[in-house]
């Protein structure tokens, strides 16, 4: 592949992570360095940004102010869940993709996003190359659910890992403050994968985790955990439950959806709405031991807590934005950027970057292995602590102002 000349533009989707920036600014970053890019755009609200002409000049911000990136949780350029349509069933957005990306010689195109947004990649990737129109498309991984199949983790994982199991330690000791006896419910993000629930156990690898791990992984027997948890109470008189949001029955009908109406709710992917479970369960072991429980939902600050930010997460972030933009101008197109696992001579950690093909990781889930869950599968064993532990060292760099976060602030200047 010989070198292409031309513009390129870098979206963001889905749920945001507290690194997603970082990754942006890998690539943006990259981008206005490089010979071959001639302008560098952001696409506004992902792919709506590109569908609307709604895009921003990179090249036009400071570069004081795109180094905070690193460092600012959220998406900078905004997200969206839009979902397109199978091309042979529906070309209109495809056309206009085509259009745009002519009419401002777009020859690069970056998404950074989760299983949605690879899909898209792939399918914008396919109808390019169907109309003979030479663009080279990266995804950039992302997503704090760390389901992407083939790589070995996700960037904005770690960071939410860390988050979770501080915040359980945290936790922990609030929770024996008082010679009264307490049961604690916390909730924890995730619908089919029980990664970021799984993090509790890094607390309990500390000593200050909790008692119950219950995962989407394994069926969930209320039974079964209301007898365990009046078990452990009984005998400590404390008793601290970690849940992911998406555990279910044996039919697999959502925990969540016994409690609410708004679980039939779903989103534009046809995704039932989460939330509500922590109350629920609280509710139900209240009624069941009399105890006084508390249901704690950590919710959304699992996301964009960048104050808690893993540094190993903030660098692979940094290094995989920077990677897909290499790679394309190298004649690379059609794959994913990922991480793959190994150890430096003195066998620590090391993370090396590895492609992977858009088809594999497109609407593929890569669930917690269940040679990972103890032997009652209500916790986790070694085997993820081993995992997860060099994923979330090293302390976020963030820049701080009146003891506050210094945030990026970009001008966003219309193309």
């Amino acid at each position: 592949m010989g070198t292409l000349k031309g513009a390129c533009i870098i979206g963001q989707s889905g749920g945001p992570t507290s690194v997603i920036n970082a990754s942006a600014y890998g690539a943006i970053k990259t981008a206005l360095e490089s010979e071959d890019i001639t302008a560098v755009y952001g696409a506004l609200n992902g792919i709506k940004g590109v569908l609307n002409d709604n895009l921003i000049d990179m090249g036009k911000e400071d570069p004081e102010e795109l180094e905070l990136l690193k460092f600012t949780p959220s998406s900078a350029l905004g997200s969206c869940r839009y979902k397109l349509k199978d091309p042979d069933d529906d070309d209109t957005d495809y056309k206009r993709i085509l259009e745009i990306f002519q009419k401002y010689n777009v020859r690069y195109f970056f998404y950074n996003g989760g299983n949605d947004s690879m899909d898209t990649c792939n399918k914008i990737s396919k109808f390019m190359l169907q109309n003979g129109y030479e663009c080279r498309v990266m995804g950039i991984p992302k997503t704090i659910d760390n389901d992407l199949d083939g790589t070995d983790h996700c960037p904005g994982y770690a960071s939410a890992a860390k988050y979770i199991a501080t915040s359980m330690m945290e936790i922990y000791r609030d929770a024996r403050v008082y010679d009264t006896g307490m049961i604690t419910v916390v909730e924890i993000m995730g619908r089919n994968a029980g990664w970021l629930t799984a993090a509790a156990a890094l607390a309990g690898a500390k000593g200050n985790g909790a008692d119950l791990i219950y995962l989407p992984e394994v069926d969930f027997d209320m039974n079964s955990f209301l007898e365990k948890v009046r078990d452990i109470y009984d005998r400590n008189g404390k008793c601290i439950v970690a849940v992911s949001e998406g555990i279910h029955d044996k039919d697999g009908k959502y925990i969540a959806e016994y409690a609410t109406a708004s679980a039939q709710q779903k989103d534009s992917f046809g995704h039932a709405q989460m939330g509500g479970l922590a109350a629920y369960l609280a509710s139900v072991v209240q009624r069941e031991t009399g105890a006084k429980v508390r249901g704690i939902e950590l919710s959304l600050l699992q996301r964009c807590a960048a104050h808690c930010a893993s540094k190993t997460d903030i660098d692979e972030s940094f290094a995989s934005g920077k990677a897909a933009v290499e790679n394309a101008i190298a004649g690379v197109t059609d794959k994913m950027v990922g991480f793959e696992r190994s150890t430096d001579e003195n066998g620590n950690y090391k993370c090396n970057i590895k492609l992977f093909d858009l088809t594999v990781v497109a609407n593929t889930e890569k669930k917690v292995p269940l040679s990972w869950l103890n032997k009652t599968q209500d916790g986790l064993n070694d085997l993820y602590v081993d995992y997860a532990l060099p994923l979330i060292q090293g302390e976020t760099e963030m820049v701080k102002e009146d003891g506050l976060p210094r945030f990026a602030n970009l001008k966003k200047v219309r193309v």
